[in-house]
């Protein structure tokens, strides 16, 4: 069992609240309901992938140097300027911009926050518990999307508005701010003796040990297998979307109801348990790892079962068979939160603590580089052949990648 002490509750509040983000099982809708084709989804995702690689270093530097509180404040900052601009305006361009903003406020957080745990896991001398403790407050992060789900649900039901959606959202991302800003200090790392150099010499150390990462194979593989998958999820799972409103208007009930309406019936209900599973799998990650007996095996496995999901949920959704390509995105996303907690335990694994921000940036760098790629590969072939064809295309590329990120015990 872990120590569910304050920080824990802090931790498990921060994700709680993150994932609060109404939006999210609505964006693909809300951005067809824009009047945009799929070839500009993609753009969008895109743009928030490249520019999340282009600030991934800088900010993970940042991180190392300034401090993981002041890091992840700011990406929360980027954050509500980005809900805001969605809320005040349909035009493709501007979305580009949120977009930009979006990918920097994910720059800034992505990897730190894991950083702090990790970090706060080697202060209490409990390294032996990292997928156990991630798994648990990565539940609760899930959790919080269930109950997201339904308020997203609520708010389109009795609206129909998606833009109020991301008003909404505001809310629980001011209070998550306020909840980082509590941090202590000692989460920051190494802080105090980086204060005391001068920061370029700070950059230099960092960037030599950065580069060292890239000449540890095993860490490269690790990197490699946890971004192509998480890349692929990423990229498909939204699609969920366009896959529940073609169903929810072709079952004939709640025909009193607009389309919009039993969209977000359907999204919501289906969405809420989702997240609930999902939440359950995080938790039990660490069960799955002492099933396999190797966290490599359970690493390479759930990336083989995972990538099947998206290729035969395209292939059923192309063959009509749309209650069956739900259920498959459904098993998606439990794996995928099963499978992330591992992860980041075995990535961890193979960098060095003074640097774990910047190590985990580096997945998430190689992430949003993948990301990229198949977000737009899958808007131009989603115009072109159908969303159906365009997920089994990709899922198969990434399945073709597996020898490359294939992990060894030794």
């Amino acid at each position: 069992m872990i120590p569910k002490d304050r920080m824990f509750y802090k931790f498990s509040l921060y994700g709680f609240l993150k994932n609060l983000r109404l939006f999210e099982p609505f964006l693909i809708l809300f951005f067809l309901s824009s009047n945009l084709t799929f070839t500009d989804i993609g753009i969008l995702y895109a743009t928030a992938e490249i520019s999340t690689n282009l600030f991934e270093i800088p900010t993970g530097i940042y991180a190392d140097i300034f401090g993981r509180r002041k890091s992840m404040l700011m990406g929360f900052s980027a954050y509500l300027v980005t809900f805001t601009i969605f809320y005040l305006t349909s035009n493709f361009y501007l979305f580009l911009v949120a977009m930009v903003l979006y990918g920097l406020g994910d720059a800034f957080r992505s990897g730190t926050h894991k950083a702090m745990i990790l970090e706060y896991l080697k202060i209490k001398g409990m390294e032996d518990k990292k997928v156990e403790y991630y798994g648990a407050t990565r539940s609760a992060s899930q959790f919080g999307s269930a109950i997201n789900s339904l308020l997203a649900a609520f708010v389109v039901f009795y609206t129909g508005d998606y833009h109020l959606i991301f008003l909404v959202t505001i809310i629980p991302y001011i209070l998550d701010f306020i909840n980082l800003a509590t941090y202590p200090k000692e989460l920051d790392g190494n802080i105090e003796k980086v204060l005391k150099k001068s920061v370029w010499t700070q950059v230099k150390l960092t960037l030599r040990d950065f580069a060292s990462m890239f000449r540890n194979i095993k860490a490269l593989k690790a990197l490699l297998n946890s971004s192509l998958f998480d890349s692929g999820f990423k990229a498909s799972k939204d699609y969920l979307q366009p896959i529940l409103q073609s169903f929810a208007l072709s079952i004939p009930i709640m025909l009193a109801f607009t389309g919009r309406q039993r969209t977000a019936v359907v999204v919501g209900i289906v969405y809420f348990f989702l997240y609930l599973l999902s939440s359950y799998a995080s938790r039990k990650s660490h069960v799955a790892v002492k099933k396999f007996k190797k966290i490599t095996l359970a690493i390479n496995t759930t990336f083989l079962i995972g990538t099947s999901f998206i290729i035969f949920a395209g292939l059923s959704y192309w063959l009509t068979l749309s209650i069956i390509s739900i259920l498959l995105f459904i098993g998606l996303h439990i794996l995928f939160n099963l499978r992330r907690p591992m992860n980041v335990s075995y990535v961890s694994d193979q960098i060095s603590s003074r640097i774990m921000a910047s190590g985990l940036s580096v997945e998430s760098q190689l992430k949003m580089i993948f990301s990229a790629t198949f977000s737009f590969v899958i808007g131009v072939l989603a115009d072109l052949l159908g969303v159906g064809l365009s997920l089994f295309i990709v899922g198969f590329i990434i399945l073709s990648l597996f020898p490359l990120a294939i992990l060894r015990e030794n």
